[in-house]
């Protein structure tokens, strides 16, 4: 669709005014010296001069300059994202000019922000198929085995079996967190508020936790004994999941006989702070700032024993966010990590005293 384009003839004015002055005074000059100055001739000769200077600049300025101008619009208009498209342009070189660097401006912030996106799918993809490969082929090989011959002997064949069942619980554990992160990312995944006991939540996933963290003798444990209740206002499920999650890279990055505590304290009035603290590995400092990004790892070794699928931080995160709470990590290098999140806090409910 054509741009309509609006004349300006600020340019052909100024440069008529410009040229008449010139050669009037130039004439002027010419006849005072020659004592034969006439201002009636003067008066026509400025007439006829601007006159004829106005309309030959603005004729040639359109049909050199505003015309192939006007075409670079319309072919530029042919972009549905163009700002330029419903815009009426104008011939005036200052507006033109303003309105080009503008555009030129957002086009190069589109541009920019195209790599990124880019970048990070290229990222993405190569994460992808970094985890899905090693399950994946872990089950191939152990099924070609079986194919093999290796399926005649009973013992063999029902060991490969559990190995590769082993590897398809990997592959749907990662599409399972592929599958939630990406609902909380388009806020396509609803949470669901309700009032429960903070601490006996993470009492219950220290219980489901315990033999994992028996391997490394790591200790689960409190700071203190909670004697009364607190009580949340939030989804129980998906908290469940942000403690989990937590306390299993704890386990994961901890040392061995090292020791896990979780904390619950009041913020303010109707806040608490869950604090998961380590005595682990530590985080260095560069590595803090990504480390709820999609599949990204402080270890560059590319080591899967620890399993998992790369995306815990980021649903732990999302979760919270998803809560309209913050989510804080502080991290010393060979010392310890503590993460903490703040949730809504429950008022104790008054009980009416009968007379």
């Amino acid at each position: 669709m054509a741009i309509s384009f609006k004349k300006s003839y600020k340019f052909a004015f100024r440069s008529a005014t410009y040229i008449t002055v010139a050669l009037t005074l130039f004439l002027g000059s010419f006849l005072w010296l020659k004592n034969e100055l006439d201002w009636l001739l003067l008066t026509v000769f400025v007439l006829i001069t601007f006159n004829i200077c106005f309309f030959v600049i603005q004729l040639r300025v359109e049909k050199f300059i505003y015309k192939r101008i006007k075409r670079i619009y319309d072919d530029v208009s042919l972009l549905e994202s163009s700002s330029l498209a419903s815009r009426t342009v104008t011939t005036d070189m200052g507006t033109l000019t303003s309105e080009i660097e503008k555009f030129a401006k957002d086009k190069k912030i589109e541009i920019d922000t195209l790599k990124i996106r880019e970048e990070y799918r290229r990222d993405f993809i190569g994460n992808v198929s970094h985890e899905l490969k090693t399950p994946l082929f872990t089950v191939q090989g152990y099924i070609l085995t079986l194919l093999d011959g290796a399926a005649d002997d009973k013992a063999l064949r029902k060991k490969y079996l559990q190995r590769a069942s082993k590897g398809v619980d990997r592959l749907i554990y990662i599409v399972k967190d592929l599958d939630l992160i990406t609902k909380l990312e388009v806020g396509d995944l609803n949470v669901e508020l309700c009032e429960f006991n903070i601490v006996e939540l993470i009492q219950n996933v220290f219980d489901l936790l315990e033999m994992k963290a028996a391997k490394k003798n790591i200790s689960l444990t409190f700071d203190m004994k909670y004697k009364t209740p607190i009580l949340v206002n939030a989804d129980k499920e998906k908290i469940q999941q942000v403690v989990t999650n937590l306390l299993v890279n704890s386990i994961k990055y901890g040392h061995e006989n090292g020791t896990t505590e979780v904390s619950v304290e009041n913020l303010i009035k109707n806040k608490v702070i869950v604090r998961v603290t380590d005595n682990g590995e530590g985080i260095s400092k560069q590595n803090i700032p990504r480390l709820f990004e999609r599949f990204y790892r402080v270890d560059k070794s590319g080591s899967r024993e620890e399993g998992g699928s790369g995306l815990g931080l980021s649903i732990v995160k999302h979760i919270i966010e998803a809560h309209n709470e913050r989510i804080y990590v502080e991290s010393v290098l060979g010392v310890g990590s503590e993460f903490s999140f703040t949730l809504e806090k429950v008022a104790p409910k008054e009980t009416a005293v009968k007379g």
